[in-house]
């Protein structure tokens, strides 16, 4: 039995974190219990590599650096967590996966997108998630919701122009594939968001009981 993988996407502050919450909370009390996961993180050594990529440092990270040290916590991420889930059924949730690497690395770095899909192949095979939810909200609005929730993380501390090249590109790779792809309008409240959820979380159902 093949499991689902579902992932969540999008720029700062754009509330996926907490709608994923939400979302695992419907699936759970329809019986459907998910496991829930992030990246990059997800067991102790991907979470380890976390850290590195999240913290500020006196010396500036290569941007290459940045890349490899993503797909590096990914594999361990799919190889120890992700994929013995899904081989036993599992759903499994993920905040973030490498969607976020094209966005960040890709159209916020400027690294060829040709580069990650060869690192994206030589990691995770054909493994691709089967529902990816974009949370889309305008950039200045997700930077204040940033900044307001806690202290930046070195992603966060990013100019606007960066941010602006991000949410571009998930958009750009949602359009691109509409049949995985759900954008979320996520610049309303929390009610609004989640019943722009709701078709997804019946789809998810759907999907489950087959």
């Amino acid at each position: 039995m093949s499991g689902l993988f579902i992932t969540f996407e999008g720029p700062e502050g754009a509330g996926k974190s907490t709608n994923l919450g939400i979302f695992a909370q419907a699936l759970a009390e329809g019986g459907c219990p998910p496991l829930i996961t992030r990246e990059p993180g997800g067991t102790p050594v991907a979470e380890r590599i976390r850290e590195v990529l999240l913290s500020q440092h006196e010396e500036a990270m290569d941007a290459d650096a940045e890349l490899l040290l993503m797909f590096a916590a990914r594999a361990q991420h799919l190889n120890r967590l992700i994929r013995p889930a899904l081989a036993e059924g599992r759903v499994v949730i993920s905040d973030r996966f490498t969607d976020a690497t094209y966005a960040y690395q890709g159209g916020g770095r400027g690294i060829d997108p040709q580069r990650i899909a060869s690192l994206e192949t030589w990691v995770q095979g054909d493994l691709r998630p089967d529902l990816v939810l974009v949370f889309d909200v305008p950039v200045e609005l997700g930077m204040a919701r940033a900044r307001a929730r806690s202290a930046l993380d070195r992603f966060e501390l990013e100019h606007q122009a960066f941010f602006e090249r991000v949410r571009e590109t998930y958009l750009e790779r949602a359009a691109a594939d509409p049949a995985r792809y759900r954008v979320i309008d996520a610049s309303g409240d929390l009610d609004q968001v989640r019943a722009a959820m709701q078709p997804a979380i019946d789809e998810v159902f759907d999907r489950v009981r087959g």
